[in-house]
């Protein structure tokens, strides 16, 4: 067992805030971070030997991304052993060095965990195929029989997230349920022992030192009563906020306060994240109740445009929402489901700008892997080199995803840009050269050093990180102007300068700044007021 990092770091008392509710959180996808075998795949040792770049550019903690064994039928979201390291990212003492060294350095670790459903090679899923209709093993997970005259039918008309029934009917003519890819198998959350094997894997990863875990699909596990059919003919997003009877079922709660019992065994703060899709902002806010977990992605945030009067809006409701129940807000502009935030804006200094914004509003923030070098989407990789599964379904999802995982730039001039000796699973463009880590190393107008900046100046100002309010200044149209304390932030969303008399010093900004009195088109800038 490692030491932990509660050892090193002091906890949180009455007074003193947990440390997610203002840590800036660094999402690896591990096999797109660094490979340190040549086999054009990235892994956990390549994780730990580019460490010490994670703790340079100023972050708290790092989330990983799944790297359990899993047969990749969805990049890993299939998991077939929630205990074991698959071969392409090593073993689970690279995993341990991970967490040990990560610690070492301050950084707090943060495992991804995939309750709603495992892979059809998980070892119960297999052995409840082979037991057949009625048996104990079928009642882990949601076996039905059919519609029809003789059960050709799917029992209900749920669609899958990644298109198509979300039923597939096996020899014995039983059908399973899988909101995602057949591959994945929901867990029937309503079995006591799939409750308990959770809370038992829980443990596994505390008791190896993780930090906390990022809960996929969160708000997935419990289904409706009956599993009623939807009753109407509607593609279902897998970003959406659909009410939906197999998602933001009230008895999640229930689930999530058990966890929450488990994690407050162990010293050190250790959190639960929430993937949660819900309709609102209140919806989510529910999730992190004082009994339940510590965060949720803020999925509202994440889908505002440029655009300063959506931008405020977006921003009181997640500050109003989650006041009531005393959790931090959570500001997130990329992850690995999405268009990165530079192709959807649509200029480097726009996601410039976006980020100082992100990172001055009171909280915690999640940077994904690549977005601190300004990374934009890769929108013309080869059909033949796709691996997203929904890519190769007639509907449901664009399949767009492999786009924001290319394996992101280390140095040199030639792909793979020191990724690693053996290529990249997914091909770089030949303009990622100047974008590398290298690259921008030391050059004070790259992104690179603007986060790095940013990161330095968050962690010193004592009005940056943790708290629950801004205070919205007088601003010209197109402006977002805001203090915490004496900080001001100033946002112009336009393209073109705004005349805004200086309300300080400046700490930083986006874009160049010739007159402190005059805002420039799309640039953010931080006082000190």
């Amino acid at each position: 067992m490692t030491q932990h990092l509660a050892d090193a770091l002091p906890t949180s008392t009455g007074t003193q805030p947990g440390w997610w509710r203002e840590a800036v959180i660094y999402q690896v996808y591990p096999r797109s971070f660094a490979d340190s075998n040549g086999d054009g795949m990235g892994d956990l040792e390549g994780i730990r030997s580019r460490l010490p770049y994670l703790k340079e550019l100023g972050v708290n903690a790092v989330w990983l991304s799944p790297f359990y064994a899993s047969p990749q039928a969805d990049a890993g979201y299939d998991v077939a052993d929630y205990r074991a390291i698959d071969p392409m990212f090593g073993t689970l003492h690279d995993a341990d060095a991970v967490i040990r060294e990560a610690h070492e350095l301050g950084l707090r670790i943060i495992v991804d965990l995939v309750p709603n459903h495992c892979s059809d090679q998980h070892e119960w899923f297999k052995q409840a195929l082979r037991e057949g209709p009625g048996t104990p093993l079928r009642e882990r997970f949601h076996f039905r029989p059919g519609q029809g005259e003789s059960g050709e039918l799917p029992p209900n008309d749920w669609e899958s997230i990644f298109g198509g029934p979300a039923w597939t009917r096996v020899a014995d003519g039983e059908w399973y349920l899988h909101l995602f890819a057949p591959e994945q198998p929901d867990f029937n959350w309503e079995h006591p022992a799939v409750q308990d094997e959770f809370r038992s894997i829980l443990r596994f990863w505390l008791d190896l030192g993780a930090d906390g875990f990022r809960i996929d699909v969160a708000h997935g596990l419990v289904k409706a009563p009956g599993l009623p059919d939807l009753g109407r003919d509607e593609q279902l997003k897998l970003l959406g906020n659909q009410v939906l009877p197999f998602f933001d079922q009230d008895g999640v709660h229930e689930i999530y306060r058990s966890w929450r019992l488990v994690l407050d065994e162990y010293a050190g703060d250790r959190i639960g994240v929430a993937e949660a899709w819900t309709p609102s902002a209140d919806r989510t806010a529910m999730y992190l109740r004082p009994d339940e977990l510590h965060q949720a992605f803020n999925f509202h945030y994440l889908n505002t445009g440029w655009d300063a009067e959506a931008l405020r809006a977006t921003i009181d409701e997640s500050l109003d929402s989650m006041r009531p129940v005393g959790a931090p807000t959570t500001w997130v502009l990329s992850n690995h489901d999405v268009v990165r935030h530079r192709t959807r804006f649509g200029t480097l200094e726009k996601a410039r700008a976006a980020a100082l914004l992100m990172l001055a509003l009171p909280g915690s923030a999640y940077v994904y892997q690549g977005e601190e070098l300004g990374l934009p989407e890769v929108v013309d990789l080869p059909d033949e080199v796709r691996q997203d599964p929904s890519f190769f379904k007639a509907n449901g999802q664009d399949g767009l995803r492999d786009g924001c995982r290319v394996p992101i730039p280390w140095s040199g001039d030639q792909a793979p840009y020191g990724f690693g000796t053996g290529g990249s699973w997914l091909p770089q463009p030949a303009e990622w050269a100047g974008l590398s880590v290298e690259a921008q190393t030391g050059d004070p107008e790259s992104t690179l050093e603007l986060y790095r900046s940013a990161l330095r100046v968050r962690r010193a100002h004592p009005a940056l990180g943790a708290g629950d309010g801004v205070e919205w200044l007088p601003a010209p149209a197109g402006v977002l102007a805001f203090r915490r304390g004496d900080f001001v932030c100033t946002v112009n969303t336009t393209d073109e300068p705004v005349r805004l008399p200086a309300p300080g010093t400046v700490l930083l900004a986006s874009g160049d700044l010739a007159d402190p009195d005059v805002l420039p088109a799309d640039t953010t800038v931080w006082w000190q007021g």
